[in-house]
């Protein structure tokens, strides 16, 4: 057990313990080097858990899963420390309170604050599901989702995660919570695949919007408006798919969830009305239409031709919106006419970048109007394209986890490397798209990869390579046409790993002359770069700021000459 006021590794000294479970125990510690709080668990190494199994090789195992994800909803990984007798795992510190604390104060929580926890929450497993292999989650439950004091909230705990392998018939072991827990958890009934996931959030989703703990009493789980009639029959039919008993039965994915959840008004009966109403009007239309023409087949015609107008007088409607709002709705429908074409989804993109933001809510938005369509578009021919784009309007606009003391600059080019990795996949050598993806993806893997590298000490060889990125992506911004936030943006980026990273770039030998050269062009760059609004003000000075303490920084690192 660790004690208060002990230093490990000369570098995390432990504040207090915040939490106890079987497996382990939890501190909070401050990072006496970077003056930042982190939550360090500890795991005695001669510990065992209720199957029988060493605690150590599941924490191992937890934190190498961990440690390949990126996710605004997943805590971060960042050191592990293995020592005699015990292994620490050291990973973000996630402020706030777990969902089942929020029931027992509160009870019941209000039906649209359940539903935009769910959109998170399916959007999470989503994210885990699309890894290769797939990783199930298995234990979603109020205890394990933390609401942050901004309103987001973070799984945690992934001791029981496990990745889906395709060729197993069942799980060996019963993991899971019960009154949580799929049916297939249980030993004999099944693998756990994606479906479980989806199982374990319905029953969550159903604790939170009634109140009823499916751990007591009547142990059964009753449509929810059994509990409280008042409550939304489209989020009934939701909970109702996802808790089916047969995997079959419920939804086939998180992306499919998502998107019902994004429209559970329509299963409403109101809303059933208006539609019934509007029905009959649509279909007295089409009577009178159908005798009109000749033939089926011209019938058939005529039906793609209105899809073909419709889907055009979309985009022409976005074009000439006068509002944001009216521009991505006509977007939308426009994807909603013919999901399968690329040019709506550029559109959407462009929209989302007018006010230089892409909000979480706007990610939801696009991430339920593309996902379920990945399959098909990976196949059109502009995929390339819309992945790379896609891309740097995460690069450069994801506002998750931004707030006025701290940047999110790494979290935005986490976020962007599956996108860049798509377009890489899905266009040729030749194209421009390609080269620059890959410029994009490597920086981003830097910045993932390198604090784990440095903690195995396995980071050696990484600098070189990551140096003449930044000079290519440099180069790529200064060739393009100009775009204050982007051009800014990438100077940011350059200048501040120089800054950062100058004594491992003199390591791996990148030139004296070569770095000043670079970092005079960015500075110069920076200088030159005409703003015309407060963020890109405020961009300009940051970098600006930085310029001197860079200077010195490579002056110390190469002799100071």
């Amino acid at each position: 057990m660790a004690n208060i006021g002990q230093i490990i590794e000369n570098k995390y000294e432990i504040l207090k313990r915040i939490g106890k479970g079987g497996m382990s125990e939890v501190y909070l510690a401050m990072d006496r080097n970077l003056n930042k709080q982190w939550a360090v668990k500890e795991i005695k190494k001669k510990a065992r858990d209720k199957n029988n199994e060493v605690v150590i090789q599941s924490a191992i195992a937890e934190a190498n899963m961990m440690k390949k994800l990126d996710h605004p909803c997943l805590p971060r990984i960042v050191d592990i420390i293995d020592r005699k007798n015990v292994i620490y795992v050291v990973m973000d510190y996630i402020e706030g309170e777990p969902l089942s604390k929020i029931l027992e104060k509160y009870g019941a929580q209000p039906q649209e604050t359940v539903i935009e926890w769910a959109k998170e929450l399916a959007g999470v497993l989503e994210y885990l599901h699309m890894q290769d292999p797939p990783i199930i989650y298995r234990d979603m439950k109020p205890a394990n989702v933390m609401l942050q004091p901004n309103g987001h909230i973070k799984l945690i705990d992934f001791g029981i995660a496990r990745e889906y392998k395709e060729q197993n018939v069942e799980d060996t072991v019963s993991l899971g919570t019960k009154g949580y827990a799929a049916p297939e958890q249980f030993g004999g009934k099944g693998q756990t695949d994606p479906r479980t996931d989806i199982y374990c959030l319905g029953v969550t989703l159903y604790h939170l919007v009634t109140g009823q703990n499916p751990c007591e009493p009547p142990y059964e789980l009753y449509p929810i408006r059994h509990w409280k009639p008042e409550l939304s029959a489209g989020l009934e039919s939701i909970i109702l798919k996802c808790t089916q008993m047969n995997p079959q039965d419920r939804y086939s994915s998180c992306a499919e969830l998502l998107y019902a959840l994004q429209h559970y008004e329509e299963e409403d009966e109101a809303y059933k009305k208006q539609l019934k109403r509007k029905l009959k009007i649509f279909v007295g239309t089409l009577v009178a239409s159908v005798v009109c023409v000749l033939a089926g087949v011209t019938c058939q015609a005529i039906s793609t031709k209105m899809n073909n107008d419709d889907y055009e007088s979309y985009l022409l409607r976005a074009e000439k919106s006068a509002t944001y709002q009216e521009r991505v709705q006509n977007c939308l429908d426009a994807i909603y006419v013919k999901p399968n074409e690329i040019e709506a989804y550029k559109k959407l993109i462009e929209a989302y970048k007018e006010d230089a933001v892409f909000t979480v809510d706007e990610e939801a938005q696009f991430k339920s109007a593309i996902n379920s369509h990945l399959k098909e578009l990976s196949n059109s021919k502009g995929y390339a394209d819309l992945a790379f784009e896609t891309g740097k309007l995460y690069w450069y606009f994801y506002d998750y986890g931004k707030t006025a003391e701290q940047d999110n600059q790494v979290t935005r080019m986490k976020s962007a490397i599956q996108w860049f990795e798509d377009a890489c996949t899905y266009a040729t050598e030749e194209n421009d798209a390609y080269r620059m993806a890959s410029v994009y993806k490597e920086i981003g893997k830097f910045n993932q990869d390198v604090t784990i590298k440095v903690a195995e000490a396995s980071d050696q060889g990484m600098y070189l390579p990551y140096y003449q990125n930044l000079k290519k992506l440099y180069e790529m911004v200064e060739n393009q046409d100009k775009d204050e936030i982007v051009d800014l943006e990438v100077y940011r980026i350059c200048l501040f790993s120089i800054e950062q990273y100058v004594r491992k770039f003199q390591s791996d030998e990148v030139p004296q002359d070569d770095i000043h050269e670079f970092l005079q062009a960015v500075i110069e760059s920076t200088q030159n770069t005409q703003t015309t609004s407060d963020k890109t003000d405020e961009l300009k000075r940051d970098i600006l700021d930085r310029v001197s303490q860079t200077q010195q920084a490579v002056m110390r690192a190469y002799g100071g000459t």
